[in-house]
């Protein structure tokens, strides 16, 4: 392992890691099509992803929560306070 600073970057450590051939072509097939300006960036980029994925919600989810929103927006939802209102709970439960 080794170590390089680059101007405004953070210290960076030089790794070596063996890819089977036919992953390595794929990288190498796809790392410019996705706008990456290098293979570095590409695999540094998919790493932080390994170590911090984004979240993505169903497409289910995504569309309860549109039906949810357009509900509120029609005044046709309730707050969990109403509803306990209305239902006679105080909350204590």
């Amino acid at each position: 392992m080794s170590t390089d600073t680059n101007a405004g970057d953070n210290r960076m450590e030089k790794i070596n890691v063996r890819v089977p051939e036919p992953l390595l072509n794929q990288i190498d097939e796809e790392w410019e099509r996705r706008g990456y300006s290098s293979k570095p960036e590409a695999i540094r980029d998919a790493l932080r992803n390994w170590v911090n994925p984004q979240v993505t919600l169903s497409e289910e989810t995504l569309d309860d929560l549109e039906k949810s929103r357009e509900q509120a927006e029609h005044g046709e939802a309730y707050g969990a306070d109403e509803v306990r209102e209305r239902r006679g709970l105080d909350g204590d439960e």
